[in-house]
């Protein structure tokens, strides 16, 4: 009662209020005591039993928070992506310690092969070492060998003393001069390449009466030749241009020869000088019969007996087209054989044979015996039967219609122009040439502009006199295109024309057409024939002609080509060894010796056929045994002659200078990019093919999306500035072997068609 009441007393008694304070401090730590266990016990308790025991919404029967295993955990959403980043990783991790294990694997493997190479560095260096050892020891003895067996050469023997000045005698006759007693060999070592010095002709006297035509034709040809040098201290020929004069000017003979001698490089006798005297028509005057010309050779249209030196003059043509290239178009072609008439001839005779001689005796007294027989009136009869017998058509005039042109005594003269002749002869098979009466006459300008115009339209000359000298006749075998018939045989003229073969006539016409575009036709083949006719007497070889630079068209090659079975079955033929090494050129072709002194009279006197020879190595265009092929169609140039074989076989068995040899394949072309594809496909696994140089005729380029074919040589594409068959023939400078095919891009030959013409 007395407790209670100090409680509702507040505790209003003495020593109450402090006693209270304690035991409500006891009761508020004890609560919080208590309620701090409840927590800490109980509430993890009941957490995790709510945790273990709750289901998950959208799986029921399966507990959230309970027991769960690594990859029902990687189950969960947001687990899932730091998962995959975790195998990605392991697997990575694992794959470069594989990689790091195989590159120290590798590592170890390559600084065995780098100890292995440093050793055979090594050897290497000392097997070079001794290899140059070899090398060396061998070029020395090459050079012993060399200096042991190489002859010597020197200079040829001096004709004259060293000092020009010396007054050496002239023979004891002018007709006895010859190369061996008149000719400096001396001037022209094989090895000099012929110089020659040309005199310039408006620094002399003579030069200023030359007419103008033949000096401005031959100063052009001079600018062009190969041989012309300016230093006339080196020459081997010095040439002196003379030509028709105008005959009130003309200079007297004592004053031409004045003029002559005192030419600087004249030395007192004139030795390995050429005079060349050239005559536009037919009337020109010999003028250097009365002139002392010493040791000077001389070149002209008209000879007298008594004045030409055989060996050691020339006899020339006329010099027709002196200005001005032939009209080629106008020239009638070969066939066909026979023409309207047989034989013609136009021409009178202005002076006969006897009263020649009674009125210049200097020629009566230089002839031996008795005056030849004059059988100009019987030819006449004859010729004039024979036109009146109407067995064959013929056109025979022996008197002029006008004034007949102007001509040496004894000689036919010309009637007519030049056109009205020209004429006659396209229609005539054969024209007749009469030589002169005076046989002292060898040739004249009148005979020489006959045979020439005979020869330009294709007239197969009929010569009646043995004794004429033809132009050029030392180097040239007239007889595959002249008839040369001795006069007492005029009867028999009729007989002997009539009895040639058709074919016969086509080959003499058309090596009568090839001698006159090669030597006659025009200024530059005139001079360059003179003197080529002397640079070959004198046995000195050749001057190549300058290579032709192959303008290359741009072009895309890759595609591989096939092989047609049809050209590759060869059977059982063996076409040589396939060739492991890339194309190589062939030794620099020299020109020997032989085809200089051995080849003067081979001449090529027919028309190339569908697989002909010819030379590709450049050589001098002038001379008979030079001379090129110009058609159309296949042509193979052979590296020699003798056994086949295969490859460096049947090189040693052909005795050629070369262990080995290759062929290059010009191929002709023009607008046709399919038919050109396939014939370079066909060409795919030819042995000793060096490479394919196609001409491409055409002034419209390939396609640029044209793909050319890959035939394991090289393909080279030449522009040509104009379409011409004969551009195939041209020395192209990007061919690099002797050997040449010629072939179109339509042609089909086997492999072993190929190697038989090769071989």
């Amino acid at each position: 009662m007395s407790g209670y009441t100090m409680l509702r007393n507040g505790g209003l008694g003495n020593g109450g209020q402090p006693w209270m304070l304690r035991w409500s401090s006891r009761i508020r730590l004890s609560w919080l005591s208590f309620t701090l266990f409840i927590i800490l016990v109980f509430f993890p308790l009941i957490a995790h039993y709510y945790l273990t025991t709750i289901d998950d919404a959208n799986n029921a029967g399966k507990p959230i928070f309970g027991p769960r295993t690594v990859n029902e955990l990687c189950e969960v959403k947001h687990v899932q992506d730091l998962c995959r980043i975790r195998e990605s990783v392991s697997e990575e991790l694992l794959q470069l310690e594989a990689k790091r294990q195989e590159l120290n694997s590798e590592i170890a493997k390559l600084n065995l092969k780098i100890e292995a190479c440093k050793k055979s560095i090594e050897n290497a260096k000392q097997d070079l070492l001794q290899l140059k050892n070899v090398i060396s020891q061998t070029e020395h003895s090459y050079k012993e060998l060399m200096a042991q067996n190489q002859p010597k050469l020197s200079l040829p023997i001096r004709l004259l003393p060293d000092k020009d000045d010396v007054n050496v005698p002239l023979p004891k006759s002018k007709r006895n001069c010859r190369l061996h007693n008149c000719f400096d060999y001396s001037r022209c070592p094989l090895t000099s390449g012929f110089p020659v010095f040309v005199y310039n002709g408006d620094q002399y006297p003579f030069g200023s009466l030359i007419d103008p035509l033949i000096k401005q034709a031959l100063e052009a040809s001079v600018r062009t030749n190969v041989y012309v040098t300016e230093n006339a201290n080196i020459a081997c020929i010095y040439v002196v241009l003379l030509g028709e004069m105008q005959e009130p000017l003309m200079p007297k003979p004592t004053e031409l020869e004045q003029q002559l001698h005192s030419l600087p490089y004249w030395r007192t006798d004139g030795h390995n000088h050429l005079i060349i005297n050239l005559s536009r028509k037919s009337e020109t005057q010999n003028y250097l019969y009365n002139v002392s010309t010493g040791r000077a050779m001389i070149a002209q249209s008209t000879f007298y007996d008594s004045q030409y030196r055989p060996g050691f003059d020339v006899v020339v043509s006329p010099l027709v087209h002196a200005m001005s290239e032939p009209n080629f178009l106008e020239i009638p072609a070969q066939v066909p054989v026979k023409r309207k008439y047989l034989f013609s001839f136009q021409g009178e005779k202005i002076e006969s044979l006897r009263s020649s001689l009674q009125e210049a005796r200097s020629f009566e007294e230089e002839m031996e015996g008795n005056a030849p027989a004059d059988y100009d009136d019987r030819i006449i009869t004859t010729l004039k039967a024979v036109q009146d017998s109407k067995l064959d058509f013929v056109m025979v005039e022996f008197t002029c219609k006008n004034q007949p042109k102007a001509s040496l005594p004894t000689e036919w003269a010309l009637c007519g122009e030049r056109e009205d002749r020209i004429e006659l002869l396209k229609q005539s098979t054969f024209a007749l040439i009469i030589t002169p009466g005076d046989s002292q006459l060898i040739i004249s300008a009148g005979s020489a502009m006959r045979l020439f115009e005979a020869l330009e339209v294709g007239a197969i000359p009929v010569i009646l006199g043995e004794q004429i000298q033809l132009p050029y006749h030392d180097m040239i075998r007239w007889n595959e295109a002249v008839f040369i018939i001795p006069k007492p045989r005029i009867t028999e003229v009729h007989f002997l024309l009539r009895s040639i073969s058709d074919n016969d006539l086509l080959a003499m016409r058309r090596q009568g057409r090839f001698l006159w575009e090669t030597y006659f036709s025009s200024s530059d083949t005139v001079f360059n024939t003179i003197l080529a006719t002397i640079r070959t007497r004198i046995q000195i070889p050749a001057a190549p002609i300058r290579e032709e630079p192959a303008v290359e068209i741009p072009h895309r090659s890759g595609k591989a080509a096939g092989t047609d079975p049809n050209m590759a079955d060869n059977g059982d033929l063996d076409l040589g060894p396939v060739e492991t090494e890339p194309p190589y050129s062939s030794p620099k072709y020299l020109r020997n010796f032989t085809l200089t002194a051995t080849d003067i009279y081979r001449n090529w006197n027919s028309a190339p056929g569908p697989f002909h020879l010819f030379p590709h190595t450049p050589f001098d265009p002038v001379l008979p045994s030079e001379a090129k092929f110009l058609g159309s169609g296949t042509g193979f140039r052979p590296i020699g002659g003798g056994a086949g074989g295969s490859g460096k076989e049947f090189q040693a068995a052909l005795g050629g200078n070369v262990p080995r040899e290759q062929f290059t394949v010009v191929m002709l072309t023009y607008e046709r990019e399919e038919v050109l594809m396939n014939s370079l496909e066909r060409l795919n696994g030819l042995p000793y093919l060096n490479k394919v140089v196609v001409v491409w005729n055409s002034p419209k380029l390939p396609s640029e999306d044209l793909l050319w074919p890959d035939i394991g040589v090289p393909i080279v594409v030449v522009r040509t500035e104009k379409n011409s068959l004969n551009n195939r023939f041209l020395p192209w400078d990007e061919i690099e072997t002797e050997a040449v095919l010629s072939i179109d891009d339509d042609a089909h030959l086997r492999h072993d068609e190929i190697m038989f013409g090769f071989r």
